[in-house]
């Protein structure tokens, strides 16, 4: 089949024509497939079609098909005249780059799936960890898949070994992930960006002892009791989540979109407590609010936290009426856009190298960050045991007989995507599918005749 006739075939046409020879007798060889074979997730469906399905709705899979990712990549090769290079989609479709098949993520479009996004086979590939970031990762490039599973069953379509790397019992799978996940942006700023792991290394989950200690897996990969492979004899294992769920969402037609809101929607709403005390002031009315980042491994926003927005809506009323509110934004408004003196926003404020503001990253030349810590200590003795973050609101009025605050997050927000759209880059209907995330754990209502403080 020509290269010209595998670009017009729809993606899942496109992976049994680069596959086809091997994937019916992918669970009966008798001796294991090539490496070029296994590259194809499409293989791994056959033995392990549970972790495939969540693999194939998780942001992993999406990564090279998200229109914002393809549409930053083309206007910072475009800006930098081709500097980027490999910058963006090294991360994004690693396996497109390691076999020579892209330098620069521009011809993603005519690309085998197979090699698109974080697959199987790039993971389960990984033998050392040579940095800290921007996906410093050595693959072995053989048939033999790594995982956790200590005494693996030998396998027809691949060989097998246990890997601390693959291993979310052990701290070292750590490694694995945040070396990715952690970012610093090309010469000549070299801005530490992204820094996810970073952030998990000073924590408590990292540092601690006992349950307190957890790894990225632990958090974002739970186990359950499966059988590893659906093959002849498999025992009974402890597996893990493969749809791995963070804070962004695919914003175009992708699989079990709804699966992975639900999914991000249930880690969120664990993840940061709130507080909220009301007194008299004079003829005014002080209301503090406290977020405390207490399920988080890391800061809350993290990752491309330049990019994306949490904020506190509060709302106060009386007699059923609004009389004051701050943190109001409206659908498709942008949070950054709201004249709101006393908003509440949580995210990286980043600048160019001549004090102006900066939205794509290879023009940010420092930034300047308001999240909330991630807990470092387990011990109520030790001062930085208690890393809430309090904000004071003073109301105009003492007439409120009921107040209510929700903290709400967006993965990205309207302000970054708008300038995208206005580039030529972006198609300005991804725009209206960005979701909005209210966090569970920190809505609130207080009310006149209760308490001062609730919780």
């Amino acid at each position: 089949m020509s290269p010209s006739t595998l670009r017009v075939l729809p993606r899942a046409l496109r992976a049994i024509a680069w596959v086809f020879p091997v994937v019916l007798f992918a669970c009966g060889e008798p001796e294991p497939l090539s490496p070029q074979a296994l590259m194809d997730p499409a293989i791994c469906r056959n033995c392990h079609p549970q972790h495939y399905r969540e693999w194939a709705g998780s942001m992993h899979a999406y990564a090279a098909e998200d229109p914002v990712f393809r549409a930053m990549n083309a206007r910072g090769q475009r800006e930098t005249k081709g500097a980027l290079g490999s910058f963006c989609v090294q991360c994004h479709a690693p396996m497109a780059v390691r076999t020579g098949a892209t330098t620069d993520g521009l011809n993603l479009g005519s690309l085998p799936p197979a090699l698109l996004g974080v697959t199987c086979y790039f993971c389960h590939q990984v033998t050392e960890v040579t940095g800290t970031h921007n996906n410093p990762l050595v693959l072995a490039n053989d048939s033999t898949l790594r995982g956790a599973i200590d005494q693996p069953l030998s396998a027809r379509t691949h060989r097998s070994a246990a890997s601390p790397l693959h291993d979310r019992q052990q701290p070292d799978s750590s490694k694995l992930c945040g070396s990715c996940h952690d970012v610093v942006t090309p010469s000549p700023h070299s801005v530490d960006l992204e820094r996810t792991y970073k952030e998990w290394q000073g924590s408590v989950f990292a540092t601690g002892d006992g349950r307190q200690k957890l790894t990225c897996g632990q958090c974002h990969m739970p186990g359950r009791s499966e059988k590893a492979a659906f093959v002849e004899n498999a025992p009974m294992r402890t597996v893990h989540d493969h749809s791995m769920p963070g804070v962004d969402l695919a914003l175009s037609p992708f699989p079990d979109i709804a699966a992975q809101r639900s999914a991000i929607q249930r880690d969120l709403d664990s993840t940061v407590a709130a507080k909220l005390c009301v007194t008299p002031d004079g003829a005014s009315l002080k209301v503090d609010v406290s977020l405390d980042n207490a399920g988080a491994g890391h800061s809350f926003p993290s990752g491309a936290a330049h990019d994306r927005r949490a904020w506190v809506e509060l709302s106060a009323y009386n007699a059923g009426s609004l009389v004051y509110q701050s943190g109001g934004v409206k659908e498709g408004q942008a949070v950054v856009d709201l004249p709101d003196p006393s908003l509440w926003l949580l995210r990286d404020r980043v600048f160019k190298a001549g004090g102006g503001k900066a939205h794509m990253f290879w023009d940010i030349a420092r930034h300047e960050s308001e999240l909330l810590p991630a807990s470092v200590t387990g011990n109520p003795a030790d001062p930085r045991y208690f890393h809430a973050v309090t904000r004071s609101y003073l109301l105009p009025t003492r007439d409120v007989d009921r107040i209510r605050i929700r903290l709400q997050l967006r993965p990205i927000d309207h302000d970054v995507l708008k300038d995208l759209v206005q580039s030529g880059d972006l198609d300005d209907s991804i725009r209206g599918l960005v979701p909005t995330f209210s966090l569970a754990g920190a809505q609130l209502e207080w009310k006149k005749d209760g308490p001062s403080c609730v919780p």
